[in-house]
């Protein structure tokens, strides 16, 4: 029997089981070759561009973004890679940009302070200052200056949330984000983020009373961990309750990984999500 969302306490749980519950490397067999396939594709991809990767927009190493031109004058996704905020790389996901740009959506891709080295507060300003830079970029890139739509994975589905507030965001896409980060501070994850509750509130967008007037379409599987699974559904009530704009939608069948090709393919549900993002901002 399904276990009901309103039946899931994280504070219930013992702590063997809340890092279990929120560790996706363990829930899903095969995961690491299949990043390290993503990676090696990303790879090959990111050479068609060699002009307009690793553009700097800040003074640290990882302040960093690739531009992937799909078309002059053409809209822009900037997407926002996942790992816990502490793992992981805009190299990786470079393959992402395949769905879009088969629509004539240009992709950017962000690099950002991995903790510990950078706090959440510190990761959320990277992320802010890397769009005022591209979009102030734009023109010169020859892309369509009229803003952007942000979209991000795992911890890029929170720092996503997190980015409506840019007034260069027109929409956002988060692909099984995190909204809550209460369980993230009570768990192994924290060791490395050493986020205090003031910090975990601070950046805890379902715990906010209200949010961003722009519109967010959320996903997650319908496979994926249920602890996150509810973290999607969770923040999606938060935003109708609130009279945000916001669409729901569990994947059939996907886990945490399987979902990004649903980003990866020009006919994915993902990429059609993001075309409709662009269509009702334009």
């Amino acid at each position: 029997m399904t276990t009901l969302f309103s039946a899931l306490d994280w504070r219930a749980m013992s702590q063997e089981a809340r890092d279990l519950g929120l560790n996706n490397s363990v829930a899903v067999a095969g995961s690491l070759e299949m990043v390290s396939g993503w990676e090696q594709r990303s790879g090959e991809m990111r050479k068609r561009f060699p002009d307009t990767i690793d553009l700097r927009y800040g003074p640290r190493e990882r302040n960093r973004i690739d531009f992937l031109k799909a078309a002059d004058s053409a809209p822009t996704l900037l997407f926002i890679h996942g790992g816990y905020w502490q793992m992981r790389s805009k190299e990786v996901f470079t393959v992402v940009a395949e769905g879009p740009m088969a629509h004539g959506i240009n992709v950017a891709l962000i690099g950002y302070t991995l903790a510990p080295d950078a706090t959440l507060d510190e990761i959320v300003a990277e992320i802010h200052a890397g769009i005022g830079f591209l979009s102030g970029q734009l023109p010169a890139l020859g892309a369509a200056k009229d803003g952007i739509v942000v979209s991000g994975w795992s911890a890029g589905g929170h720092l996503t949330a997190m980015a409506l507030s840019h007034p260069k965001v027109r929409a956002g896409m988060a692909i099984s984000g995190i909204y809550d980060l209460e369980p993230i501070r009570h768990s192994y994850l924290n060791e490395k983020l050493r986020a205090d509750e003031a910090t975990s509130r601070r950046n805890s967008p379902m715990t906010w009373e209200g949010g961003p007037l722009k519109p967010l379409s959320l996903v997650v599987g319908s496979a994926e961990l249920p602890l996150l699974r509810k973290q999607t559904a969770d923040f999606a009530g938060h935003r109708a309750r609130y009279g945000l704009p916001v669409t729901y939608e569990e994947i059939p069948g996907a886990d945490h990984f399987t979902i990004m090709h649903e980003m990866m393919s020009p006919k994915g549900r993902i990429t059609t999500l993001i075309r409709q993002l662009f269509e009702r901002t334009a």
